[in-house]
């Protein structure tokens, strides 16, 4: 049936210069047949313009989510796929595997699935492309007997991300690995059991380089950054002034800073730290000489997600800094959070992300609502618009002036309001 199959469109994406994920089907397909036919109903779909999936709710014994479960509309033509469900699982903190893990997890998927892996989707989760009803539950049950588990999906926490953070990177500001793996321990049954009005996403960064894409991506993003002065090095300031010139400098590093807080003084850095807003540029350019301050933490921020009711937006701080070192950070976090999702889950409508939910019932509220005093640092920009009610007054007598308009003062307008 496969020599019979149209994919007469989808060619067409092999023509160019790079790599396409069609010629990697097409040789899945010569041990996967469904992946043949899969290939086949998406030319159908791009000849039609039509997506021919329908979707609904496909749980494992004890789990309200990790499976999203498709359905074909062209299952007499294609029968291999008329059911092509995808499985959600939660992999490490931080992407990092063992060779011997991702073997593991193949020969899993090879031997009940399509063979179709996606590392990783936008929820941070390994996705497992190609089950029907039956082949679901023993894939799950040999993953659970790994040491593997479902990630989350529908009105749940979703699957956590983070960046590598302190395992391998210098800038990092906080174990974001650990607390990811904290996080993911602590909330396990709401990351299962749906109970929330919508979606809630965390992901991490170690730096405000934000490699997570933290603030764009979930509604909690969680942030390292500093407090304090920045760590200069001049030694290593001289040698890089040096190497590239005083102008290389200026231009690249100087110029580019938001607030104009940085100086070469010379062949020597110095910086106004009460207005640097870390944005990390110098230290990206300059990273010998340049570090992230000692007093190290986090900045939380609330409200960001993709694009729905509201169009894309980006998270608000919610708290300026915190540590996050010990245990009893850990734990003022997860009481924060608490408050959030049970203000958030007892007021939000249905399908409300919390940003939303912020939008709607107003950031003052809802900072009462969890009990956490107002800051400065929550406010993104100062007001462009001060919102003043000016009331429409009846024209003058006296040719259209009048005293709430003095543009041309005429002695009759005098008159009247020595009168009055």
């Amino acid at each position: 049936m496969a020599d019979k199959i149209d994919t007469g469109m989808v060619d067409e994406l092999e023509s160019g210069p790079w790599p396409s994920f069609i010629t990697d089907l097409k040789e899945l397909s010569k041990r996967k047949p469904a992946v043949g036919q899969l290939l086949g109903q998406l030319n159908q779909s791009y000849k039609d313009k039509w997506n021919y999936w329908q979707g609904t709710v496909l749980n494992v014994d004890g789990y309200g989510g990790g499976i999203i479960a498709r359905y074909s509309e062209l299952s007499q033509q294609y029968p291999a796929i008329a059911q092509f469900h995808t499985i959600r699982v939660i992999p490490p903190a931080g992407w990092v595997y063992s060779t011997k893990t991702l073997r593991n997890l193949c020969d899993i998927w090879d031997k009940h699935g399509a063979g179709i892996m996606q590392m990783h989707g936008m929820t941070g989760d390994i996705l497992l492309l190609g089950t029907d009803n039956e082949t679901t539950f023993d894939c799950a049950e040999e993953l659970f007997e790994n040491g593997w588990d479902l990630g989350g999906s529908g009105g749940a926490l979703r699957t956590l991300a983070c960046c590598v953070g302190q395992a391998r990177c210098d800038m990092a500001c906080f174990d974001t690995m650990g607390l990811t793996t904290h996080l993911t321990n602590t909330y396990i049954s709401q990351l299962h059991r749906p109970e929330f009005p919508y979606k809630y996403k965390f992901k991490l960064s170690g730096c405000p380089n934000d490699c997570a894409c933290s603030m764009q991506r979930s509604d909690m993003p969680i942030i390292g950054t500093w407090r304090g002065p920045m760590q200069i090095n001049q030694d290593e300031a001289a040698k890089f002034v040096k190497e590239h010139g005083e102008q290389y400098v200026i231009d690249n590093v100087i110029t580019r800073c938001p607030t104009n807080c940085i100086k070469l003084e010379g062949k020597k850095i110095a910086v106004d730290d009460p207005n640097c807003v870390r944005c990390m540029h110098c230290i990206n350019v300059m990273p010998k000489a340049l570090r992230p301050g000692k007093d190290k933490g986090v900045t939380i921020l609330l409200g960001g997600k993709r694009t729905l009711k509201i169009g894309d937006t980006m998270g608000s701080v919610l708290v300026p800094f915190m540590k996050m070192e010990t245990e009893e950070d850990y734990q003022k976090l997860t009481d924060l959070v608490d408050r959030i999702w049970d203000f958030w889950g007892s007021n939000a409508h249905d399908h409300e992300r919390v940003g939303e939910f912020i939008n709607r019932v107003g950031l003052g509220t809802f900072l009462e609502g969890i009990g956490l005093e107002p800051d400065p640092q929550m406010v993104r920009a100062p007001t462009s618009s001060p919102y003043i009610k000016f009331e429409e007054l009846a024209p003058s007598r006296f040719g259209g002036e009048s005293k709430h308009n003095p543009a041309v003062r005429s002695e009759e307008v005098e008159a009247m309001e020595r009168a009055e």
